[in-house]
């Protein structure tokens, strides 16, 4: 096997598990973090504390590692263009400068003749007024946030003046759709029409925050197809390599539309790793570093349930587990509400 060593950008429980199947493909990984007390420290093997804009940090990075992988997307694109000079990253810069901005990401994907919401540039509070048929949707930041961050429900025009929203940054207002339900499609692909795609997975949110995740989605055999067609054809377009997520809307009339991409593994796809014969982790490790593809293979049904918050604690005091559960801990070491602190997954 490889004896490749790979720097990981960004070091919270996607960093952490990206490590562990690292390990398992005896490859070293090497984490480097803004956070002091990251995560995945607890399980790579070399870490850097430092600041996503420090020159000489960062050339002490790229000297320890073959290439470099990143677990989250709003990295600054000079930072990834800088590195890129020197070693490859992947998925390469241009993906994620692309999908940092999501209004270039919508109009990235309807030039497929791939459906998404409706959407409108939002620059100024004023521009909201002239949009009513754009509500109810949602004013999300045009960069930046995650898990709900950034982003502001809005029903009818006065909502905007309870609203404390800061329109010195630029906005996207999409149109809300009558939602039946939401899911995700997990693709790696390692080269030109090359890759593995797992089945679609079946997501529920509270306060924007992904709560569970199931397979099998129950959904129909036309959105199974089509779901998995529109990932795969994102994932030639932007020419990716490495494990991408695509995350879709269902309507009530069996309408899908492309919500977001997110340009690396996902919290949805934990569940891989006790379902597959090869996780969407170990997948984004082989693409990465050019080693072989495995077929994909179900093993289970799974369901994953997010631990947020205070929810670790009775895990973490050895509560007894059945034959079928895994319990994970990402082992952050300060519990916050609506920090994602681990995940149990159940096979079914």
């Amino acid at each position: 096997m490889s004896e490749k060593k790979i720097g990981i950008i960004g070091g919270g429980q996607l960093g952490s598990l990206l490590s562990v199947a690292a390990k398992k493909l005896n490859i070293k990984t090497t984490i480097y973090c803004d956070d002091f007390d990251a995560p995945a420290q607890n399980f790579c093997d070399d870490f850097i504390f430092g600041k996503y804009d420090d020159k000489i940090k960062i050339q002490n990075f790229i000297q320890k590692v073959d290439l470099v992988t990143y677990e989250f997307e709003n990295i600054p694109f000079d930072t990834l263009y800088e590195i890129n000079k020197f070693k490859p990253v992947l998925p390469k810069p241009s993906v994620n400068r692309l999908i940092q901005h999501r209004i270039a990401e919508k109009d990235f994907v309807n030039k497929l003749n791939i459906r998404t919401t409706r959407y409108v540039s939002v620059e100024k509070k004023s521009d909201i007024e002239t949009l009513g048929d754009f509500l109810p949707g949602i004013l999300k930041t045009t960069t930046m946030g995650y898990d709900g961050k950034g982003q502001f429900p809005i029903k009818t025009i006065e909502d905007i003046n309870k609203l404390n929203i800061d329109f010195s940054q630029s906005y996207i207002l999409e149109k809300l759709v009558k939602l039946k339900k939401e899911i995700s499609v997990i693709v790696t692909r390692f080269g030109i029409n090359n890759y593995e795609i797992y089945e679609p997975i079946e997501n529920t949110h509270q306060d924007q925050i992904l709560k569970y995740s199931i397979i099998p989605a129950d959904i129909t055999k036309n959105i199974l197809d089509q779901s998995k067609d529109w990932a795969s054809r994102i994932a030639e377009e932007l020419k990716y390599i490495g494990t991408l997520c695509v995350e879709f809307f269902i309507d009530r009339n069996e309408n899908l539309y492309v919500n977001e991409i997110a340009p690396r593994v996902h919290n949805s796809g934990h569940l891989t790793i006790n379902a597959y014969n090869v996780s969407q982790f170990e997948n984004h490790i082989r693409a990465v570093c050019s080693l072989e593809k495995i077929p994909l293979k179900k093993l289970h049904n799974a369901k994953m349930v997010n631990l947020i918050g205070k929810q670790i604690e009775p895990y973490r005091k050895n509560i007894k587990l059945n034959d079928n559960e895994f319990f994970f801990d990402y082992l952050k070491k300060e519990i916050k509400e609506k920090r994602k602190m681990g995940h149990i997954t159940t096979l079914i």
